[in-house]
């Protein structure tokens, strides 16, 4: 059987690992809907105007 203390410290790693993902994917979320961020590749004239 786990005691309080292992117990507490293991809560407090998973506590600290889930407010992380929460918190970037926030940011990543707010990103993307101010279009920092997209999921769509370049276009075909873009690419040929960069490759020249």
């Amino acid at each position: 059987m786990a005691d309080r203390s292992g117990l507490k410290l293991v809560g407090f790693i998973f506590a600290s690992v889930t407010l992380a993902v929460m918190l970037v994917t926030g940011v990543v979320v707010t990103s993307y809907a101010n279009g920092a961020y997209s999921l769509e590749g370049p276009q075909t004239a873009d690419l040929a105007v960069s490759i020249r």
